[in-house]
This record gives structure tokens, sequence and C-alpha cells, in this order.
């Protein structure tokens, strides 16, 4: 991975994190618009779970993004959670959908200074990261 994506992922991410709440709840509002059937992986209608479920995502994208200047430490996080993953019922095809809320969150949180080398930078890095959770969790 290129020194400028990570960069330009950790400073834009670094403008989010003071919103992180607000980002998970946009995130998870774009996530269940985009494909309502997600919701039956989340609990329903507990406001308390999904709020810390918007803290694990938040804690879990902080660390990634902290971890992409050392990938050896990184990949084996990302595999064991792909593979955790399967057990929330997962499917490969979700990846695309939790990479789409995810750039639209950005966007949301971002405003102006989502330009798009952000917007590029953002989805190499999903992209990396969701082939590397598919491939441990999928193609065992």
């Amino acid at each position: 991975m290129e020194q400028k994506t990570i960069d330009l992922v950790q400073s834009s991410f670094a403008k989010v994190a003071p919103i992180a709440t607000t980002a998970a709840e946009i995130f998870y509002s774009k996530l269940f618009e985009l494909d309502p059937k997600l919701k039956a992986i989340f609990p329903a209608n507990d406001s308390e779970a999904m709020k810390n479920q918007g803290n694990k995502l938040m804690t879990m994208l902080s660390s990634a993004v902290a971890g992409l200047t050392n990938l050896d430490k990184l990949v084996p996080i990302l595999e064991d959670l792909g593979k955790r993953h399967v057990d929330y019922k997962v499917e490969p095809a979700h990846y695309d959908t939790v990479g789409a809320a995810l750039l639209a969150t950005l966007e949301a949180g971002l405003g102006d200074d989502f330009t798009p080398e952000v917007k590029q930078a953002w989805t190499n890095t999903y992209g990396i990261m969701a082939d590397v959770m598919k491939g441990a969790a999928y193609d065992a």
C-alpha cells in the first residue's frame, strides 16, 4: 500500500474520529437503507445495543486505520475478524454494501474534505481489508 494512500486515510479518519458516535449512526442508517435485510444481523429495536455496536465499529476502524503502517500485524487481526463475521451471518456480498455505507459515511462526515483523492484512498484501503477478511473467512 502506498504511503500517500495511508496518509490520506489516516488524516481523513482523524477528522471523523471526533464525531465517532454520529459517524456510526450515519453508517448504520446508510447500511440499512442500502440493504434492509441486514437489520436481521443486528440487535432489533435495541438502541443501547446498536450504540455499543457503533462504538465497536469505530474502535475497529480506528485500530485498522492506525495499523495501516504495520500490515504484518494488521493482516492477522483482519483475518480473525473475517472469520468471526461468518458466525454473525455475514456473506461475501455484504462487504460491498458495507464499503458503500462506509464511503457515504465518510462523505457525510468530511464534507468538502472528502475529495476524489480521499475517496479513492479509502476505496483502495477498504478493498484490501475486505479482501483479506473474505479470504480468511470463505477461502478456507
